[in-house]
């Protein structure tokens, strides 16, 4: 294990901002990962797990402790007839692996396509996107417990998913390190096709789609709202989705609903759970006021996705915050509605 001072942060995320990490210890096996642990642990120092970067805003104060960036690699695949599981390292590229399960004609991750970072976050968000979540999928999950440093196993229904959380960023937060993530899939299987926009791009199609179809439409819809990474693409210098669709009271949405149908407005909504509504944060922020493009210094919304808070270039942490800030209030004061935000804060 090599353990550098100092390391920058900012060219590890794709927003691009923030500081340097005091420490800086990057894992390529898990014996790696547990002497990381020791050394934070006698040093008394705060420990933070880095994979790809992509859901996470560093201050500009940087880091005082031990940043670990898990950069364990590797898939095994097992096969019971069309049944094939694959058993993913955490530091192995997310889209990468898609790419790969796509090609083995395996259905189950297509709409999940071109989402940064790395296969072990995906379980600790519950990374969703056009329809699918990785929950319906992720058979088990293998961590390291920092307290114990004994690995542990978790099977899907241990991990606690529901949207956009587990147990890893709840209940059980910074307590275990992703190693290992197993995803069960079908051989053969169709695939999915439940996002308003893909139902569009096919619904002229000749026959069903393929998995490889969907994967190529699914990229292009993120890449025309700027939520592929391109390079050289300031619009996609971003940290993703950074407010949560809210989840609302049935009774609270019907008394927002008439409040804004007397001003001419139709909220749009979405099943939840029994009892609740899911509403498109994206129309509350544009609702609010914020224009696609809107900018506060170097830190801007995206000119092509509402909820994309990007970097146009030098932008500081300390300007995202204020943007960020700016539309949780005004949004607030517009819906009565307190968005939460996405990404991972580090060093505030």
């Amino acid at each position: 294990m090599i353990v550098e001072q100092h390391v920058p942060l900012a060219p590890l995320t794709t927003l691009g901002v923030g500081g340097p990490a005091r420490y800086f210890v990057e894992a390529h096996s898990e014996s790696d990962v547990r002497e990381a642990v020791q050394f934070a642990q006698t040093r008394d120092l705060a420990l933070f797990v880095l994979g790809g970067g992509s859901n996470l805003l560093v201050s500009d104060a940087g880091f005082s402790g031990l940043v670990l960036k898990v950069s364990l690699c590797g898939t095994n695949r097992t096969a019971n007839g069309n049944d094939v599981t694959f058993q993913v390292a955490a530091g192995d590229n997310w889209d990468t692996f898609v790419a790969h399960t796509v090609e083995e004609g395996c259905a189950g991750l297509e709409c999940l396509s071109g989402i940064p970072g790395s296969v072990g976050g995906t379980p600790v968000q519950n990374v969703g996107a056009y329809g699918q979540e990785v929950s319906e999928t992720i058979r088990e999950v293998e961590a390291l417990d920092r307290q114990s440093l004994q690995k542990m196993t978790f099977t899907n229904s241990e991990c606690g998913f529901a949207y956009r959380a587990s147990i890893f960023n709840t209940i059980e937060r910074d307590r275990y390190i992703i190693l290992r993530v197993s995803f069960a899939l079908r051989r053969g299987g169709k695939p999915t096709i439940r996002y308003a926009d893909l139902q569009k791009m096919f619904a002229d199609a000749t026959g069903s789609p393929t998995l490889l179809q969907v994967r190529n439409a699914v990229r292009e819809i993120r890449r025309n709202k700027a939520m592929l990474i391109v390079p050289g693409d300031d619009d996609a210098r971003s940290a993703g989705s950074f407010f949560k669709n809210p989840v609302i009271p049935q009774r609270q949405f019907e008394d927002l609903d008439i409040k804004l149908r007397s001003r001419d407005l139709i909220l749009p909504s979405f099943p939840a759970s029994d009892g609740f509504r899911k509403l498109p944060a994206a129309w509350l922020v544009e609702h609010a006021g914020f224009a696609k493009g809107y900018s506060r210094g170097a830190a801007a919304i995206s000119r092509r996705h509402a909820l994309a808070i990007v970097n146009r270039g030098g932008a500081t942490a300390a300007e995202i915050i204020a943007l960020k800030n700016e539309i949780q209030s005004r949004v607030l004061s517009e819906f009565g509605i307190q968005l939460q935000t996405e990404p991972v804060f580090l060093g505030f």
